[in-house]
């Protein structure tokens, strides 16, 4: 087999390896077996974090290095992180400045929101501080339910033991509840951070009357996009999935031309500009499909194992 035009072969995990039912295929799995003996280094990331990036990484094997590497890389927490999935070491972070981290939950605590931190857990030992200055929101509670995290609850940000470990302050809720403070976000903050403001992976519905879907209701759904659940993620203004994937090119010197990238979602929009290949899935939205160089298949149509056929083939 000839060698790919491509050495790094980055790759979105929800609404792109993942199908809408959080699986991923067959046809996905083999496919990335194929580039891997091809030579392609495969790099998953996502918008999670480590812990909850396991299954992914369980099913493609991304623990495994590549020929060659002694590491294995995965981009995490919308690429503030970037992780040895085969130890759960840190290998680079972009931590949220401190003084950020604090007028962000004043505006929290003004609006009776509970922000959710996102910690570094190789550094802090645990996964997310929730500062008490408003309720949980049903979907936080379900993920926490859900995902392999450590939680743990403060009543101030005066109480938060390792200021230093926060990678992302976030908060998912129902569209109703986010609405306001999306705005006052975007707006206080809109120069100091990246923000990003998009639907979530499936999660719990509750209705008017406070009945909840069964858990086993949920877990179908896992995966899939739920348009009225939304997602707010503020970040250290240099964050972006294409300035963890540029940092390892760099260190391995793979010029921007040899890396391609699959997305969907506003977090991929970077990635996808700055891949020497950038690939949208027919289920992205419009901005990423903008800034694409090709589109493949959906991610319920195995579009990766398209992608990756048509990249190994030299077509792409």
């Amino acid at each position: 087999m000839d060698r790919p035009n491509y050495d790094i072969l980055a790759i979105d995990i929800d609404g792109t390896l993942f199908d809408s039912q959080g699986r991923v295929s067959p046809a996905n799995v083999s496919a990335l077996e194929d580039a891997r003996r091809a030579g392609l280094e495969i790099v998953l990331c996502t918008g999670r974090g480590f812990p909850e990036s396991v299954d992914a990484i369980q099913a493609v094997d991304a623990q495994k290095p590549s020929a060659g590497c002694e590491v294995a890389p995965i981009v995490v927490s919308g690429g503030a992180m970037i992780v040895d999935a085969a130890t759960g070491s840190t290998m680079h972070r972009w931590p949220v400045p401190y003084d950020l981290v604090e007028r962000v939950c004043d505006l929290f605590a003004t609006m009776k929101r509970a922000p959710l931190l996102l910690k570094d857990r190789d550094a802090a030992g645990f996964d997310y501080l929730v500062i008490r200055t408003g309720p949980i929101e049903p979907p936080s509670e379900w993920w926490f339910s859900v995902m392999p995290v450590e939680v743990r609850y403060v009543d101030t940000l005066a109480d938060d033991v390792h200021p230093e470990h926060t990678v992302r302050v976030g908060f998912a809720a129902h569209h109703e509840a986010m609405t306001e403070l999306s705005i006052r976000v975007h707006q206080d903050f809109g120069r100091d951070a990246t923000i990003h403001h998009f639907a979530a992976v499936g999660a719990a519905k509750t209705d008017t009357k406070g009945a909840t879907e069964t858990e086993a209701d949920v877990e179908t759904r896992r995966g899939g996009k739920d348009k009225s659940i939304h997602l707010l993620e503020l970040f250290n203004p240099s964050v972006s999935k294409w300035t963890a994937i540029h940092r390892l090119a760099l260190e391995q010197r793979v010029p921007r031309q040899r890396i391609c990238a699959i997305g969907d979602e506003v977090n991929d929009v970077a990635m996808i500009e700055g891949a020497g290949l950038g690939i949208a899935m027919a289920n992205a939205i419009a901005p990423v499909k903008e800034v694409a160089d090709i589109e493949t298949r959906s991610n319920d149509d195995d579009g990766v194992a398209y992608a990756i056929e048509n990249i190994l083939s030299g077509t792409w």
